[in-house]
């Protein structure tokens, strides 16, 4: 995949044969710290969530960065196989086990071609990734998830990894976090929200 400047990507990857991956808070909080060292230097951030077997994170490249061409491997595209690589060396090591732990590359699909961005395709993006866990019944709350953006959005937390000024103006969102949990309840299937709140 090449990353174009000013271009927005859902990027993902699970583990290999869906592995878990994240096995600890421990585990969560590491991958988080690589993402934070080696994405933000290329791009902003809109939303992330770590589930047990697969990562998602949306993320709009910064307007500067600079286009290579397709023989040569791009920074962001480094970065992204370099935390891979480095969480599974220290899952490897940790674990006294070896070999591949996530699927041989992440996917990254851009929401700028064939106006995907214009086709509510970004909220719907942004919104499938918060909603995540709920779906896949790790919690019956989508506020009971902690490895997700979406407690920041909702005021509930303070994290700074997501540029999320921008991730509402794109999505031209009301900053107003009630109605941002409102916002988000009402696109959840009725069978998935019985208890949110």
């Amino acid at each position: 995949m090449i990353f174009l400047p000013s271009h927005i990507y859902h990027l993902y990857n699970q583990g290999n044969n869906r592995q878990t991956l994240f096995s600890s808070r421990e585990n969560y909080l590491f991958f988080i710290s690589k993402i934070r060292k080696l994405i933000l230097p290329h791009a902003h951030i809109l939303a992330w969530c770590l589930m047990p077997n697969h990562y998602h994170i949306l993320l709009k490249v910064h307007d500067k960065y600079p286009i290579k061409s397709e023989s040569k491997v791009g920074k962001l595209n480094k970065a992204i196989g370099t935390i891979q690589s480095s969480y599974t060396r220290a899952i490897n090591k940790k674990s006294n086990r070896s070999g591949s732990l996530f699927r041989q590359r992440a996917k990254a699909k851009s929401l700028d071609e064939n106006h995907l961005i214009n086709d509510n395709y970004l909220i719907n993006c942004f919104l499938y990734i918060h909603q995540n866990p709920l779906r896949a019944g790790l919690v019956d709350r989508l506020e009971s998830w902690t490895y997700s953006s979406y407690l920041d959005y909702a005021g509930l937390r303070n994290g700074d990894l997501c540029n999320k000024e921008l991730a509402l103006e794109l999505m031209a969102l009301n900053t107003n976090l009630i109605d941002f949990k409102l916002f988000s309840q009402r696109t959840i299937p009725a069978q998935f929200y019985q208890n949110f709140e």
